[in-house]
């Protein structure tokens, strides 16, 4: 089930990246960041109370809160650093390299939590980190011209007629 839940999760995020990027063309990126901050704080609060939560908070240790202060401001740069990226980029070259975090996640949890790489653990990040330079550093693509800077006339399928009859 943790697979599903982690597709679904990356599916969402992948839907963040492109919803966020259109609003950055309105909105400068951390005043986007700071507004979807508050609704994250809202679902997740209403989710704690839905399921019941709340009383879980006396039990958390001292460690644990130190743990989770350091992982929050981290949260919060890695969201403002994403969204000045992507005020800047193009969300289908920005996306990819800060997807390189897997490689990071890995090294960094067999470091501090002492997971086990495996030889397919290590080529799998070196493959992503590898696709996701490539993709970063390639030059994007040509945008499409506007039909209507061609002809004149609007894409919506509307014909254009001047006020003067032709000569």
């Amino acid at each position: 089930m943790w697979i599903v839940f982690a597709l679904l999760a990356a599916l969402a995020s992948a839907s963040v990246v492109t919803l966020s990027k259109a609003a950055i063309k309105d909105v400068p990126p951390s005043l986007v960041f700071a507004i979807e901050a508050v609704l994250i704080l809202a679902v997740a609060w209403g989710t704690v109370l839905v399921q019941d939560l709340l009383p879980e908070i006396g039990k958390i240790e001292r460690k644990t809160w130190l743990v989770l202060l350091v992982a929050g401001v981290l949260t919060a740069a890695s969201s403002l650093l994403v969204f000045r990226a992507l005020s800047i980029g193009d969300a289908s070259r920005v996306s990819p390299l800060t997807n390189i975090s897997l490689v990071f996640s890995v090294t960094l949890a067999a470091i501090f939590l002492k997971e086990k790489l495996t030889w397919q653990v290590l080529l799998g990040a070196a493959l992503m980190a590898a696709g996701a330079i490539l993709i970063a550093t390639t030059k994007p693509a040509a945008k499409k011209e506007d039909a209507s800077s061609k002809t004149g006339r609007p894409t919506s399928g509307t014909t254009v007629y001047d006020s003067k009859p032709a000569a």
